[in-house]
């Protein structure tokens, strides 16, 4: 794998350090299309890079279970071989659930006649096969019992990748896989969750409920947008920047409610998938996240000026000129009439309305008309 952009750093560094006490843990949703179809690539190398933290005891979690449902355990094997890991280390680190090889159980229905042969034998890495893909609550117990034979049983976690979401709503409803990510979401020794969803698969409602769920959502979109759909599609598939390039856009929902949205260019070459920063040329993409309004939220020079002459009804409105206030603490008596205000050594003439307080009685409490914004300079 080629180089990481600070994008797909901050993901493999959100998994990496997992759930906190007493919250739940996140999920990455990796999206793709067929327009752009380099989900698997970004999947492979977010699980190299939190791998890496693994073996290096740098990440909350001390084994990853991967949910084998588009590709095969040996590629797997293969992966994390070319990354250096060796068939002792990865035992005690990885363990996939191979639902790929026999997903329904039709075949092990043949094999009892001796016609199939079990290749799981063949592979380095730890696998255990599932043939009850239809079942996400026997799923789920398969999840959690390989990452326990990982970890143990103590406080000890563990991380889940499932390398295509896609295949499970094959087999089952929209609500059931919800079910699953919740489940798993929610169990005390699972520290992040990332899978991979090819959203022009489904109907616009399961990827929203997907992208809901999902603390991350990473897009891997193609450089240009075609309104004519499909025949857009084969047209740019010709040009190799959109065969090998294209946007990594990425939405991280932080703890307080808040989105942040990011964008990057990825590249796809033969030792990979790189990451890099959005050229001034296509730095529009990000302009197109943003929501677009019908007002303006920055005032002219003209609307400037006219903001400064409106006059705060609690500013001080004397010009340098002498101006009378009425103390309504001080009893009529203090004054030489009932009307007329206390001077504060200033005198006007306001063309400006007056209020005038009158006391109820003399026998009022002396703070019981006290002004509680006396402190105040208005």
């Amino acid at each position: 794998m080629r180089s990481s952009g600070k994008m797909a750093e901050s993901i493999s560094r959100s998994l990496r350090d997992g759930a906190l006490e007493g919250e739940l843990a996140p999920i990455l949703t990796i999206k793709d299309s067929l327009a752009s179809p380099f989900a698997s690539h970004v999947f492979s190398h977010i699980l190299l890079q939190l791998s890496s933290n693994v073996m290096a005891q740098k990440s909350q979690s001390r084994g990853i279970v991967i949910v084998a449902l588009s590709r095969s355990p040996s590629s797997y094997a293969a992966l994390l071989k070319m990354k250096g890991v060796d068939a002792a280390s990865s035992n005690k680190l990885f363990h996939i659930l191979d639902c790929y090889t026999d997903p329904l159980g039709w075949k092990d229905k043949i094999g009892k006649s001796g016609n199939v042969m079990d290749h799981s034998r063949q592979i380095s890495l730890a696998t255990s096969a599932y043939k009850t893909v239809k079942d996400m609550d026997k799923l789920f117990l398969a999840i959690t019992e390989l990452g326990r034979g990982l970890v143990g049983e103590n406080k000890a976690r563990f991380c889940v990748a499932i390398d295509s979401l896609s295949e499970l709503l094959r087999h089952t409803s929209l609500q059931s896989v919800a079910s699953l990510l919740s489940n798993l979401r929610s169990h005390d020794q699972i520290s992040s969750i990332f899978g991979l969803l090819h959203s022009d698969l489904h109907e616009e409602r399961a990827a929203a409920v997907l992208e809901y769920m999902s603390t991350m959502v990473a897009s891997v979109d193609p450089f240009h947008h075609s309104a004519d759909g499909q025949r857009g599609y084969f047209e740019n598939s010709l040009s190799e920047q959109n065969f090998t390039k294209g946007k990594f856009n990425v939405r991280f929902k932080r703890r307080n409610g808040r989105v942040r949205l990011t964008c990057e260019e990825f590249k796809i070459e033969h030792e990979g998938i790189s990451f890099a920063s959005v050229s001034s040329v296509d730095g529009t993409a990000i302009a197109g996240l943003l929501p677009k309004v019908q007002f303006n939220l920055q005032l002219s020079e003209k609307e400037q000026i006219e903001r400064a002459k409106v006059v705060l009804p609690f500013e001080h409105q004397g010009n340098g000129r002498p101006i009378q206030i009425y103390d309504g603490r001080r009893s009529l008596e203090e004054n030489n009439s009932e009307a007329s205000p206390i001077p504060s050594g200033k005198t006007e003439k306001s063309a400006m309305g007056e209020i005038i307080y009158f006391r109820d009685s003399d026998d009022e409490m002396p703070d019981s008309d006290e002004d509680p914004d006396d402190d105040l300079d208005i």
